[in-house]
Formats: C-alpha cells, sequence, structure tokens
C-alpha cells in the first residue's frame, strides 16, 4: 500500500474528513439503558445473544467509569467500514461511556504522515490509529508504538475486555512481530484476488471453442498460463459479446502513487518472488528484501535479496505485456481510481489484481454486471500464480488496518482510547460492522448463519474467507524496516518500466539499489536498534544464487528457461464445493 501519498485505494470515493462527536451532555446519559437501545436498534446481527451482548456492554460501562467526560480523538481512512465507525459505532460508544469520542477520517496518505509527526516529535496528535498493519516492521523496529501482549498484560489490563477474545481475530499474525508480540489490533481486512465474469466462462459456445484452441477447459486459472490464454481468448477470439467489444484484462499504468500498492500489494509473490513462508517468505519476503534473524540485510541480488531477481523481472515484463495486448487501450494512461469502476462497466472477461473492497460497489442493482435478481454476473476466486511461485509461498496482498497505541500517548488517553478499540471490534458490533463494511476480522462473524445467506449476493467473497486458501493472503511482513521511506520508490522506478523509459530489468535493478540504499542510511543512522539493518556485502547473483539451493531456500531464482508452462484451470463451482462447509476447530 502507498503510504505517504495523498492518493489511496478505495479512499478515492471518498476523501473527506468526518468527525463523529458528542454533545457534552452525553456523559449525563451514559449507562445500560443506552447500552439496551442500541443493542436493540443497532447492533443485529451478532454472533452474541442479546444478554451475552448486554453483559459486554456492561464491562465497558464499568471499566470507562474513570473516563466519563473525557475527551479522545481517533483516526482512521475513509473507507466503507471505518465511515460506520466515526458516524455511527463512536456515537454509540460515546452515548454508552460518557467517553466524548471523535473519530476523523482523512486520506490514509495524511494518517501515515501524522503518525509520524507523532513518533518523531512525541507530541499527541492522536490517542489512538487505524494504520495499516504493513508497518508492522517499522512499529517494532521503532519501539514507538506499544506491543499490545505487554499492554494487556501491564498498564491496560485494568481496560482489556475479558471477551476481547484474540484468538478470534483472522488477522493477528499479521501484527505479530518477530519478536513474538503483537503491536496492532486488526479492525478491518480486504484481500485482492481474482475476479472473473462467470456468466461468460459458463457459456457452452465459448468453453468449446476455448478448450479447442488450447487443449483444456475455461474455467479459473490456477496458473498465470491460463490467464495469458483467457486474456487472449477473449480480446482476440470473442473479441464481441451482445455487440459490445470485450477485453480480456483490466490493469493501470499511469506513473501515479497508485501505481506502489499494484506491486508493493505483493504482485511480485504472486509471480514467485521471495522465498516460502506465513505470511511471509523467510529468509526474503515479497519485496525482495532479504532478513536474517530480525534484521534486514539487502535488496539487491548481489546482497542476497530478489528485488531484482528473474522472479521480479518476469512479474514486471507479464504487468506490462498484459496491459498492452489485452486491457482496454486507455488502461495505461489510467491510474487507480479511474481504473477501479471499469469491470463494472460490463466489457471486461477477467482482472488477476481485484480487491475484495470493491464488492459493494460491484453488486449494486441495475449495474450490467448483476442480474435481474440482484446476483452477481461475475465471481472472485484465488489467485493464479506465475511460473516461479512455489507451493507455501504467498499468494496475494490482505490489507488489515489495525489498532495502533504510542508511547507519546499519556496512559489515561491511551486507556479511554483502547476502549473504543476493542469497542469497534467486539462480538457486540463486530459482525454488524462486517455487514456494513464487507471487511471481516473475526473466524466467528465469518461462519455465522447470516453471513451464508447473503453469499450468493456477493460472488464468492465468503466462500473465499471461509476457504482455507485465506492464509496464503497477507500484508507486507516484518521485513519492511521503513515503510514509509521504503513504498515511495516503487511508484517511480516501476513508473519508469510503465512509461517505457526503462526495461523491466532496469526499473528493477535501480530499485534494489535505492532500497539498498535506504538500508544502508538507515544502518549507519543505529535507530532501529539490533534489529535494524546490516547490510550484506556484494557478491554475485550466481554466488547467491548457490547458496540458496545449498540451503533449501528458494530465493534468489536463476531464470527458468520457460516461464510460460502449459495453462491450468479448475472450474469455480468444483472448486468451492471443495472447501469446507464447517468453521475450523479453535486450538
Amino acid at each position: 500500500m502507498q503510504l505517504t501519498q495523498s492518493h489511496r485505494r478505495l479512499k478515492l470515493f471518498v476523501s473527506t474528513s468526518v468527525i463523529a462527536m458528542m454533545l457534552g451532555s452525553s456523559a449525563a446519559f451514559a449507562g445500560m439503558e443506552e447500552a439496551r437501545r442500541w443493542v436493540d436498534s443497532e447492533f443485529q446481527p451478532s454472533t452474541l445473544s442479546k444478554d451475552e451482548q448486554l453483559k459486554e456492554m456492561e464491562w465497558f460501562v464499568n471499566a470507562a467509569k474513570p473516563f466519563v467526560g473525557m475527551e479522545i480523538n481517533v483516526v482512521s481512512e475513509t473507507i466503507t467500514t471505518h465511515e460506520y465507525e466515526a458516524k455511527t459505532l463512536a456515537k454509540a460508544f460515546s452515548e454508552i461511556t460518557g467517553i466524548k469520542l471523535t473519530h476523523d477520517l482523512i486520506q490514509e496518505g495524511d494518517v501515515v504522515e501524522k503518525i509520524q509527526t507523532q513518533m518523531q516529535s512525541g507530541r499527541n496528535v492522536y490517542d489512538a490509529w487505524v494504520n495499516d498493519s504493513d508497518l508492522i516492521g517499522t512499529h517494532f523496529r521503532y519501539k514507538q508504538a506499544i506491543a499490545l501482549d505487554d499492554w494487556m498484560a501491564g498498564e491496560g489490563k485494568d481496560v482489556t475486555s475479558p471477551t476481547l477474545d484474540i484468538n478470534d481475530f483472522i488477522g493477528k499474525s499479521f501484527t505479530t512481530a518477530p519478536d513474538g508480540k503483537m503491536y496492532q489490533l486488526p479492525d478491518q481486512q480486504f484481500a485482492n484476488v481474482y475476479w472473473f465474469r462467470y456468466d461468460w466462462f459458463q457459456r457452452p459456445d465459448l468453453k468449446e471453442k476455448f478448450k479447442a484452441k488450447y487443449g483444456y477447459d475455461l474455467g479459473v486459472p490456477v496458473n498465470w498460463s491460463a490467464y495469458e490464454d483467457i486474456a487472449e481468448f477473449f480480446t482476440n477470439d470473442v473479441k464481441e459479446i451482445d455487440g459490445v467489444k470485450v477485453y480480456g484484462h483490466m490493469d493501470y499504468g499511469k506513473k501515479d502513487p497508485s501505481l506502489g500498492w499494484r506491486f508493493t500489494d505483493a504482485w511480485l509473490s504472486m509471480a514467485g518472488n521471495g522465498d516460502k513462508g506465513i505470511p511471509n517468505g523467510l529468509p526474503v519476503d515479497e519485496w525482495g528484501i532479504r532478513m536474517e534473524g530480525c534484521r534486514p540485510v539487502g535488496s539487491s541480488v548481489d546482497r542476497g535479496g530478489d528485488t531484482n531477481g528473474a522472479a521480479a523481472v518476469y512479474a514486471i515484463t507479464k504487468y506490462l505485456d498484459w496491459m498492452k495486448k489485452y486491457a482496454p487501450p486507455q488502461a495505461s494512461g489510467m491510474n487507480f481510481s479511474e481504473s477501479g469502476p471499469v469491470p463494472a462497466q460490463g466489457n471486461v472477461a477477467q482482472q488477476i489484481f481485484w480487491y475484495t473492497a470493491f464488492t459493494a460497489d460491484m453488486v449494486k442493482p441495475g449495474l450490467p454486471v448483476v442480474n435481474q435478481d440482484e446476483t452477481p454476473k461475475w465471481r472472485m476466486a484465488p489467485s493464479p500464480h506465475g511460473s516461479y511461485w512455489k507451493e507455501g509461498m504467498k499468494l496475494g496482498y490482505q490489507d488489515a488496518g489495525s489498532w495502533t497505541l504510542l508511547k507519546s500517548t499519556p496512559v489515561e488517553r491511551r486507556k479511554a482510547a483502547w476502549l473504543y478499540a476493542q469497542f469497534v471490534t467486539s462480538k457486540t458490533v463486530s459482525l454488524k460492522k462486517s455487514h456494513v463494511g464487507l471487511t471481516f476480522i473475526r473466524e466467528s462473524d465469518i461462519w455465522h448463519q447470516s453471513m451464508t445467506d447473503r453469499a450468493p449476493k456477493l460472488g464468492g467473497l465468503v466462500e473465499f474467507y471461509r476457504s482455507p486458501a485465506r492464509v496464503q493472503w497477507t500484508p507486507t511482513g516484518n521485513n519492511i524496516p521503513d515503510y514509509p521511506k521504503l513504498a515511495q520508490l516503487w511508484w517511480q522506478n516501476i513508473g519508469d518500466a510503465a512509461s517505457g523509459a526503462k526495461t523491466p530489468q532496469q526499473a528493477m535493478d535501480a530499485l534494489a539499489a535505492a532500497q539498498d540504499e535506504v538500508l544502508g542510511r538507515l544502518e549507519r543512522a543505529n535507530v532501529q536498534g539490533e534489529c535494524g539493518p546490516k547490510l550484506n556485502p556484494k557478491t554475485s547473483a550466481e554466488d547467491w544464487i548457490k547458496k540458496a539451493a545449498a540451503s533449501g531456500n528458494i530465493a534468489p531464482q536463476p531464470k527458468l528457461e520457460n516461464e510460460k508452462p502449459k495453462g491450468e484451470t479448475v472450474d469455480y463451482d468444483t472448486l468451492i464445493k471443495s472447501w469446507p462447509a464447517s468453521p475450523p476447530k479453535r486450538s
């Protein structure tokens, strides 16, 4: 994800600041009467019974008593989930607890700039932050964020809910640092997956033509070879459906900050960059940065990294080739916000890189991609992988906006804000919030009957989150020591490849060198302690390829002689039926 720029996916549609702040008299009415009213009128459905909800709310009422009347300020980026929190849940929290809660909504780039300001100055800007878990490596190393495990067992024990149930959070591994401690509490999550026109893929005439040409069935692509074949088929063989020109692919290529997260959001991992490991490859992650122990040691192949390795160059090459050959001609000049609505217009057969947070906008009645009975004509499915990918690697990206507490926030203010963070993720409200924003955080919510009932109108979202495949979609991880400094390098360098100013190899060489330069500056500054970067000396790509093979690791890989093996697909309905029909057992 792009962190330091003012543009950001999903925030493109709403970019205002919203404040949910209660009247000064709210404290006088705080208590269980207000809790009952909210439970009855708003907090349904829930995985808890109403009696259990009220018991949980009673704990919040009592825990908040020392902070009644206090004015607390929190902030998040602007997506539907956070709008619901700011406009509805902040109001409920204030009325129930008597704490006057202001929840600001701003663009994500502004969130990161402000949190950096507080970290660097020590001045309390906000009392709590919804900050992407992509910064887990940053927070762990700079030691400005509170380790929540320590907080919940120590200073924050008296304000930590006994019903929080950390093990119910599906993203807890994303917010856990190399020291084994959790630094952030997930508040919302969404993935990028494969999107396709299910109705077109089911047409007997198209299925027959595809198999006659390629020798295998038209279906959900398992590998990039099949994705490319399907893109070619719809663009150059099918050409038109119902008199409308159709395309086999959609993407964007404008040299713009939004181009950065198109790649940092795990595009390279889909190709097979980095090593095996969930949630992130070790010792080399999907950014191509090698970490030894807890120290980042290099990005370039000649330092043991993989940012400019064969898999990374292949990833950029395919991105450019597909956009040129199979996407609408205007795609190369679009940014993220301009390209996002295009699949809903009805002339795109598939998209390899599609965010599940678009689901609500893609199922609106009347769209060309929605049936008259309000079921979608499309489906989402696990993403296909590139030719360098190996079983055991991550396969895609998942955004996990997570509550973060900073040491520079006074303890009493931090406690009051922590109550709000738990309130908006509590079992009393989280299922309703999931229905509003479709950004699941709890296993119990995903498996609730209300989600089963709604699933047919969500195009595979519920099925994906219930599937074992879900664990392969993860955020950026611990190998990245300073996300803001490193993330801004991507759009500039890959933009040079997209514009034709550099070849994919030249662009990734430049990116790898730029990342090594940042790692070197952090090493010289010695501001991150024993887990800060310590660059490996340069040797050669061949040397590191041999070391990887000898150690049983993957990265960096040598260039494959054949980067386009035979295409492989799977029938969507067969895939769905193969997934579990009941939730996993809790450990």
